[in-house]
C-alpha cells in the first residue's frame, strides 16, 4: 500500500481518540443527538469547535526562554499575535502545530543561535499570548506570512503537525525559505476534521455542513490546503521527520509529503510519539545540522559551531 493509498483509507476509516475525557461520551450523545433533529444547529456548533484552539498553560521552561527573547507584538488581520526572536544572523521562522505555542519548537534555539542564526517563534492568533478567538488555517498562513515578512528573507523554516501543513501553503503562495523541516506534519485538513468530528459525535452530514460553513467563512476549498498536491511545486530542500508511533497524525501523511516534494529528506523515529518529538536531542540535532548545511549550499551566511552535532539518525531519501 503507497502512503497515497494510506492516506485514502484513513479518511474512510477514522477511529476514535484514545485520549477520552470521562465526559466525552455524554458529549458525543449530545452532539448526535442534536446532529439528528438540528443539524444546522450542529454544523455551527462544529464549526466553533473545530476553529476553536485548545488552551494550555505554558511549562514553566518555555516561560524561562522567552524571558531570554527579544518580544515584539504584532497585528494580523486586526488581530494581535506575540512574536519572539533569539540571536543574530539570517532568520529561522518556527510554526507551531493546531493547539500550540511558539515555544513548544524552543528546544531549537540554543542550537540554531549557536550556529549564526536568529531565531524568530510566534504564537499564531487565537494560540498562546495572542488575541484569543476561533482562527482559521487560512488565517494562520497569512500570520506565517507576515511574521516572516517582518524577518526579510528567512533563511529555513521549521513547523510542526497542522502548522506545517498552513507552512506548506505559505511556500505555494510564494513565502520563500532557504531550507524547511517539517515535524509530523499533515497532508491535509481532512484527515482532522474526520478525527474531530468522530470524537465529538457529530454525524457525516453535519461533519459535512461544517466543511461548507468553515469554506464560506473563509472563501477557500479545504483542498487548497492538500499539502501532497501542493509539494511538487515546491524548490526548497527539505526534511520532514515522523515518528512510526505518531498517534495524531500517522507518520504516512510525513511520508506522502516527502515523496511528493522533489529532492526531500525524511527522517524515521520511534517511540517519540506527536509531542515530544520536539523535544528530543537527536531530532534537535538532525534539524539544525540540516537547516546548517543546506543554507549552506544555497550561499546564505551563518557562523557553524566549530564541532558541529552529529546527524545520530537515519534520513532516507524520499523525494
Amino acid at each position: 500500500m503507497t502512503d497515497r493509498e494510506y492516506l485514502a483509507m484513513e479518511k474512510s476509516t477514522i477511529v476514535r481518540s484514545s485520549e477520552a475525557s470521562p465526559l466525552l461520551p455524554l458529549v458525543r450523545a449530545g452532539h448526535r443527538a442534536l446532529s439528528a433533529v438540528a443539524p444546522a444547529m450542529a454544523a455551527k456548533r462544529a464549526a466553533r469547535l473545530f476553529t476553536t484552539p485548545p488552551t494550555a498553560r505554558r511549562p514553566a521552561a518555555e516561560v524561562g526562554l522567552l524571558a531570554t527573547a527579544r518580544a515584539r507584538p504584532m497585528r494580523v488581520g486586526g488581530r494581535r499575535i506575540e512574536t519572539w526572536a533569539w540571536g543574530a544572523g539570517p532568520s529561522v521562522l518556527l510554526v507551531h502545530g493546531w493547539g500550540g505555542r511558539g515555544t513548544q519548537l524552543g528546544a531549537l534555539v540554543g542550537p540554531l543561535v549557536s550556529r549564526g542564526f536568529s531565531v524568530v517563534a510566534f504564537d499564531a492568533p487565537g494560540h498562546g499570548a495572542s488575541d484569543p478567538g476561533t482562527v482559521t488555517i487560512p488565517e494562520i498562513t497569512a500570520a506565517i506570512r507576515e511574521v516572516a515578512a517582518s524577518r526579510g528573507p528567512l533563511a529555513a523554516l521549521v513547523a510542526h503537525s497542522v502548522g506545517g501543513t498552513a507552512a506548506v501553503r505559505a511556500l505555494w503562495e510564494g513565502l520563500d525559505a532557504g531550507a524547511v523541516v517539517l515535524v509530523g506534519p499533515a497532508a491535509d485538513l481532512v484527515t482532522p476534521s474526520l478525527r474531530f468530528s468522530e470524537t465529538f459525535g457529530f454525524s457525516r452530514a453535519v461533519r459535512e455542513r461544517m466543511h461548507r460553513c468553515i469554506e464560506e467563512r473563509v472563501g477557500q476549498s479545504w483542498a487548497v490546503f492538500d499539502a501532497v498536491e501542493l509539494a511538487p511545486a515546491l524548490t526548497a530542500p527539505a526534511l520532514v521527520i515522523h515518528d512510526r508511533g505518531d498517534a495524531e497524525i500517522p507518520w504516512q501523511h510525513g511520508a506522502a509529503i516527502a515523496g511528493a516534494w522533489r529532492g526531500a529528506e525524511m527522517l524515521m523515529t520511534e517511540g517519540l510519539g506527536h509531542r515530544r518529538i520536539l523535544r528530543d536531542p537527536d531530532v534537535v540535532a538532525a534539524a539544525a545540522a540540516f537547516v546548517a548545511a543546506r543554507t549552506a549550499e544555497r550561499g546564505i551566511a551563518a557562523t557553524v559551531d566549530a564541532e558541529p552535532q552529529a546527524r545520530p539518525l537515519e534520513i532516507l531519501m524520499a523525494g
